[in-house]
């Protein structure tokens, strides 16, 4: 998934999924509490990425199954678009993530992150310098 959308909630904590995230993002999917650099959003995952976080969590030994890590589960929403591509997002996910009404969707890999649109500003600012975008090209390997 790539790219950046804007777009607004509506009055029912709706959103519409972009056009060009529809063909990754067909039938139901997954969003949950998210952190980018310290900033707060949402990650939305495919549903088979979901069965994969499901299925690495449940491998692991009840010991390190920790507040922080059960939290996504606690917390996730299970979304599938209406036939206008909207979907619903909870009053706690967007508390958490700070979101009002304006929003920005971007494309993160595998995943997509939902950003309050001044929060998504704060962070692009922050992060959009040579020196990060040098040392994010050297961390995946470019």
């Amino acid at each position: 998934m790539i790219g950046k959308f804007p777009a607004k909630l509506d009055d029912k904590n709706r959103l519409f999924l972009p056009a060009k995230l529809r063909g990754e993002l067909t039938g139901n999917f997954f969003v949950t509490l998210g952190v980018n650099c310290g900033h707060r959003c949402l990650t939305v995952y495919t549903a088979e990425d979901w069965r994969l976080l499901s299925e690495n969590y449940n491998r692991l030994p009840i010991s390190q199954r920790g507040a922080a890590t059960s939290l996504i589960f606690m917390n996730a929403a299970e979304c599938e678009p209406d036939k206008q591509f909207r979907f619903t997002l909870t009053q706690n996910l967007l508390d958490f993530a700070g979101i009002r009404r304006d929003v920005m969707i971007v494309g993160r890999a595998g995943q997509a992150e939902i950003w309050d649109a001044e929060e998504f500003a704060a962070f692009e600012a922050e992060n959009l310098t040579p020196e990060k975008l040098l040392a994010s090209l050297e961390a995946i390997g470019l």
